[in-house]
């Protein structure tokens, strides 16, 4: 993405945002509340109206008004979602769910959904099965293969572990990092979580009101912040951390500091 705009209204919610991620790369997103992260997700979706600027994935380039080509945008960047239970159907099986994403006949399909599923670490005994019949991180893992079935060359995280419990988190965080060098996948990860932020991201961008005000390697920009938001996002993680202040997924994520 370079230069890229978001208006809603008169009201800009995304200025001047650019960011370049290559293959095998994991970029985190951070910001407080409403800063435009989620926003910036579904720019690179061709989800927010771009009233400037470019967004290019896997070699296509989609400008403002171009909207003949978000099927090809939505070819190559696919997004895994926070809550899985929320975000799959709940009527279709898991063998239908990942299914979707495919352009294989239906009897071609059954063998390359199961490839998926044994990629994710789900067997053949659970595909058949509805969401609600499912663990969190099992629904977790369906939702990474719904959106690996497209093929896709980039991956979009939002809060895609903060709903799970820390044992199932951290699986997670581990099949996410092994997929993506695997893959060669280029992802976009949003958290709150600045642990998880620390293990999964090699970058961090920091997002202060629409405007990215800081974006180095992860470890440098967790030790020496340079920007104001930033070093207010890690004063408030640790007066969560101290206060024990709640991180359950309904109040904004976990805010674990980094040691």
């Amino acid at each position: 993405m370079a230069g890229v705009a978001v208006a809603y209204g008169a009201t800009e919610v995304l200025r001047d945002f650019s960011i370049e991620v290559a293959r095998g790369e994991v970029l985190a997103l951070v910001g407080s509340s409403g800063s435009g992260k989620t926003t910036a997700l579904r720019a690179l979706l061709g989800l927010a109206p771009i009233s400037r600027g470019l967004v290019e994935v896997a070699g296509r380039r989609f400008a403002p008004g171009d909207r003949r080509r978000l099927g090809d945008l939505a070819d190559r960047a696919q997004m895994v979602f926070q809550d899985p239970l929320a975000a799959l159907d709940p009527r279709w099986s898991v063998m239908r769910s990942v299914r979707e994403g495919l352009r294989e006949d239906e009897a071609k399909s059954a063998a390359r959904v199961r490839e998926l599923l044994r990629e994710v670490g789900i067997g053949v005994e659970l595909e058949d099965r509805l969401p609600h019949q499912l663990s969190g991180g099992q629904r977790q893992r369906v939702a990474i293969a719904r959106a690996l079935a497209a093929e896709p060359a980039l991956l979009l995280l939002d809060e895609a572990t903060s709903a799970l419990d820390v044992s199932v988190q951290a699986q997670i965080l581990e099949l996410l990092e092994g997929l993506i060098v695997s893959r060669g996948l280029a992802a976009v990860f949003v958290s709150h979580d600045l642990a998880v932020v620390r293990r999964l991201a090699g970058r961090t961008a920091v997002l202060d009101r629409g405007r990215i005000v800081e974006c180095r390697p992860t470890e440098a920009l967790l030790r020496e912040p340079e920007a104001e938001a930033t070093r207010g996002l890690l004063a408030a993680a640790r007066f969560a951390s101290v206060s024990g202040e709640s991180t359950a997924p309904g109040a904004g994520g976990s805010v674990i500091v980094p040691s």
